[in-house]
């Protein structure tokens, strides 16, 4: 091995440096993978991330060393097409579906993925705040028609997990460029309330807590409450919120809380859940910018891989997430963003100060695409 490609350290942000690998063809070594730990190695979740990546691909080639500390990734031909994957109950689906959000579009063939085990956890963006944010996110970019699609089958709650998601999207040769700048007011909040596995009453419980936050905010509101039943429900109770605020100018920002899995952590009560989960939206409201927290590096990755021409999008305050990001993206890319900090006036009251972000694309084209 003596072309090891990009070496990095560690396992933080795994998932951004396979997913960046795959779409700039470039090698990647990642050494000492938790080599202090008294558990060393890649964990279950990210070996299962990994046979993911290698399902949706042709000819990649992976070496692993005995102790699992040391990952080296050749990345292969971004295949797509059918594929159906076993989620590690570890972590929820969502951190594998933003995985596929990112790499779904620059596929040969449009991909078709049935992903199963926990839909809805503590840690990650749930399928509903995925479906909800990041979809329409991505027709901005150009991204749209029949195929996208993301549909909850079965929900799974920790620890037992049993869901089942669709995602479906098809293969675009180029990502249009986008100007992002002015993200409107707040004119309506949607939310789903959902139940599995206890009394459905509790989906009731969270919407009224939730709407006694809100109402002073804005009146139009609707959180439909979802309670599915049987072999939908998955294996383990459990119950939560995701909440979704569209503004005038069509940007989408998402919060969301989940009851503790069955057995761990504290009890907790539909109404502090409710009213806890209406708080957090209203600091991303207060967040702001065209895109939430939770989407900010799937619109710079699209930004990225845009057509050779100037995108901008404001941003609210930047996640230490997005700004390890930033700093793949010009490994990966060499591309590197503008940024203007837009300070917010005291009358006006808009919220958090925002970030203006602007790149030339690097005019990434889809060359795996079949051409009809």
């Amino acid at each position: 091995m003596a072309n090891k490609g990009l070496v990095y350290d560690g396992c933080n942000f795994f998932r951004q440096r396979l997913v960046l690998s795959l779409l700039s063809g470039k090698k990647i070594t990642i050494r000492n993978i938790r080599s202090k730990d008294d558990n060393p190695g890649l964990r279950d979740f990210e070996a299962s991330l990994i046979r993911l990546m290698d399902k949706i691909t042709n000819g990649t080639r992976i070496e692993i060393n005995q102790t699992g500390t040391v990952l080296f990734f050749q990345p292969g031909l971004l295949y797509g097409g059918s594929v159906e994957h076993e989620c590690n109950s570890q972590r929820s689906v969502g951190f594998y579906l933003e995985a596929l959000l990112m790499l779904a579009p620059f596929m040969k063939n449009p991909l078709r993925a049935v992903l199963k085990g926990v839909t809805n956890d503590q840690m990650d963006p749930s399928v509903d705040t995925l479906k909800a944010t990041s979809i329409p996110l991505m027709k901005k970019f150009g991204l749209d028609g029949e195929g996208l699609e993301l549909k909850i089958v079965k929900r799974g709650m920790p620890p037992g997990g049993g869901g089942e998601v669709l995602f479906s999207c098809p293969v675009r040769r180029t990502i249009r460029p986008v100007q992002l700048t002015d993200p409107g007011k707040i004119k309506r909040i949607r939310g789903t309330a959902y139940s599995v596995r206890v009394s459905p009453q509790m989906a009731n419980r969270i919407v009224d807590s939730a709407r006694s936050v809100l109402n002073k905010f804005i009146p139009d509101i609707y959180i439909y409450t979802d309670h599915m039943k049987g072999a939908n429900a998955g294996k383990s109770p459990g119950f939560g919120l995701s909440l979704v605020a569209e503004t005038t100018q069509g940007a989408f920002l998402g919060a969301e809380l989940v009851s503790s899995p069955q057995g761990q952590g504290d009890v907790v009560l539909p109404e502090d859940l409710g009213r806890n989960c209406a708080k957090l939206l209203l600091e991303e409201v207060y967040r702001g910018g065209c895109v939430d927290s939770a989407n900010q590096s799937l619109s710079l990755l699209y930004m990225t891989l845009g057509q050779q021409d100037v995108s901008k999008t404001l941003l609210g305050p930047l996640s230490p997430y997005t700004i390890e990001f930033l700093r793949h993206i010009r490994d990966f890319f060499q591309i590197m963003f503008k940024m203007e900090t837009q300070k917010q006036a005291e009358e006006t009251q808009k919220g958090g100060d925002k970030v203006l972000m602007t790149c030339v694309g690097a005019g990434y084209t889809n060359l795996s695409k079949t051409l009809k």
